[in-house]
This record gives C-alpha cells, sequence and structure tokens, in this order.
C-alpha cells in the first residue's frame, strides 16, 4: 500500500523524503543522495514504459495509471511514493484509489516564496512561474517526458483534502518543517506508524542522524560536492542551477514585486487565510 508525498513542486518534499529515506532505508540514520531513489516517483517514465504505454499519448497515460499502480504495489507492506500531481479524476481515470492507497503526508508552502525557488529551479521568471500557478498549463512534462498534472496551487492543496475524511491525511506546512524539524519529523513518523497500526518504537540515535545529516547546509553541500540528480540544465548558459538554492534565505517580503505578490494572495486568499499565510 502507499502512503503518497504529495505536494505542489518546491514546498518541502525532498527534505521529507529525505528525512524518510534516512529513518526507513539506512542502517544508521545518515543521509546520502543514494538513498532517495528508495522513495519512488509517480508518475515516472520507467514505471510506464514497463507496460508498453506510449508515453505520447496522453489519454493512453491517463488510463493507465491504476493499473502501473496496482502493478508495484506490495499489499503487506507500505510504500512511499512522491507526486506533484493533484489528485484528480479525468473522465473517470482517477489518479489512485483506496485499493492502492493507504494515506497522504501532504506538504505546503507559502505560495510567495514557492515563486522564488520554482523560478530558480526551472530557469524561468517570476512572471512564468506565477501564471504557472494560478491556472497556467495544468498539464505538464517534467524531465521525464512523462504527462503530471500539477494544477494550480489551490487546487494541488485542496484536491488531497479528500484523505481527510478517511482519518489519511497529514497536512505539513514547509515553514513548521523547517523551523522545528524535531517534532515535525517526530509527528510524520507517528502518522506513518498509525496507518500501519501498530506503535511507534522511536530510534533515537537515528532519528537524530536523520536529523542531523539532512540540514540545508550539509545538503547543500552535497549538491556541491557530487551534484544532484534532480537538478535541471539551465537552457541559457548550459550549467546545473542549484537545487538547494536559498533554504531559510528565501524571502518574498525581499524578492517578490509588490504587483506579483498582490496578485497571489488575491487568487488563493481562502486557502492563505485557511493556512494562515495571511
Amino acid at each position: 500500500m502507499f502512503v503518497w508525498i504529495a505536494s505542489y513542486p518546491k514546498s518541502g518534499n525532498t527534505l521529507t523524503r529525505s528525512l524518510l529515506a534516512s529513518y526507513f532505508f539506512s542502517h544508521d540514520g545518515i543521509f546520502d543522495f543514494k538513498l532517495l531513489p528508495n522513495i519512488k516517483q509517480f508518475p515516472s517514465k520507467d514505471l510506464f514504459l514497463k507496460h508498453g504505454i506510449n508515453l505520447s499519448n496522453e489519454k493512453e497515460v491517463i488510463k493507465n495509471y491504476i493499473k502501473v499502480q496496482n502493478s508495484i504495489n506490495k499489499k503487506n507492506s507500505i510504500q512511499f511514493l512522491k507526486t506533484h500531481s493533484y489528485l484528480f479524476n479525468i473522465e473517470n481515470n482517477p489518479f489512485t484509489n483506496l485499493n492502492n492507497s493507504l494515506g497522504v503526508i501532504y506538504l505546503v508552502r507559502d505560495p510567495r516564496n514557492i515563486i522564488i525557488s520554482s523560478a530558480n529551479h526551472n530557469s524561468s521568471t517570476h512572471r512564468n512561474s506565477v501564471d504557472d500557478m494560478i491556472g497556467g498549463k495544468p498539464l505538464r512534462n517534467n524531465k521525464d517526458d512523462i504527462w503530471t498534472y500539477i494544477g494550480t496551487w489551490s487546487g494541488n492543496y485542496n484536491s488531497w483534502k479528500s484523505f481527510k475524511s478517511l482519518d489519511r491525511y497529514l497536512l505539513i506546512k514547509y515553514e513548521d518543517l523547517i523551523t522545528d524539524k524535531e517534532k515535525i519529523f517526530f509527528k510524520i513518523l507517528k502518522f506513518i506508524h498509525k496507518l500501519k497500526k501498530i506503535e511507534l518504537v522511536l530510534d533515537k540515535k537515528k532519528f537524530q542522524k536523520c536529523l542531523d545529516t539532512t540540514s540545508f547546509n550539509q545538503m547543500q553541500n552535497m549538491e556541491n560536492k557530487f551534484g544532484f540528480s534532480e537538478t535541471l540544465m539551465n537552457k541559457s548558459t548550459g550549467k546545473k542551477n542549484k537545487f538547494f538554492y536559498l533554504g531559510p534565505k528565501n524571502d518574498w517580503k525581499k524578492m517578490l514585486d509588490v504587483n506579483l505578490k498582490k496578485e497571489i494572495e488575491d487568487k488563493f486568499e481562502k486557502e492563505m487565510k485557511e493556512l494562515s499565510y495571511l
């Protein structure tokens, strides 16, 4: 069964996966980029090609989401899957179902700060990043050339709430994860064990190693030394952008144009108030 690590892009998904990979897929809790492939992305090119699915055919890809999930679902164990997709149902083709999905950890971040990170990651402008966020193209190709439906920032956030009524939903604010990583990571582990219906017996030494080796500075240094597979190429410079870019120094108040700020706040006023961003 899958536990989804879901979010709009640049909202803390990588940090959350790094913590989980360190705790569940290492013997000592020490983080390494090599641990991240233990948490696969969905959709991804390799999963669909195994079934001979034509990746250039949007409708064929959508129709086979459940088939692909059925094929990788290990019924008697929990698997983590990363996604930036919203929880859609397009022409009676759902993103997932309860036969495959046990629950979701949903990461949300102040959309004004997402713009700064997103523009850097995609070699784009703040203006283009805002256009995507408030309703630009609902369909995007990631570097895997697979159809991924991200949707708007609010649409992505609201869609995953359907798991809330099933008591299978944990909402994590990126800002809380950054300011109190120990408390939030413990909360995440408790949620996972609740889904598994077993008591959490915390490995305190391993837990602490997870926290220590996933600091922003540590991960930024690792990227500088070894590179990072999720980094995209800057088409203008021919060099890869920094994935671990500003971290705690990302401050929309200093970096975002006032008109773009107002546009985001007007568009997402309801959700931003709900999340105490306004």
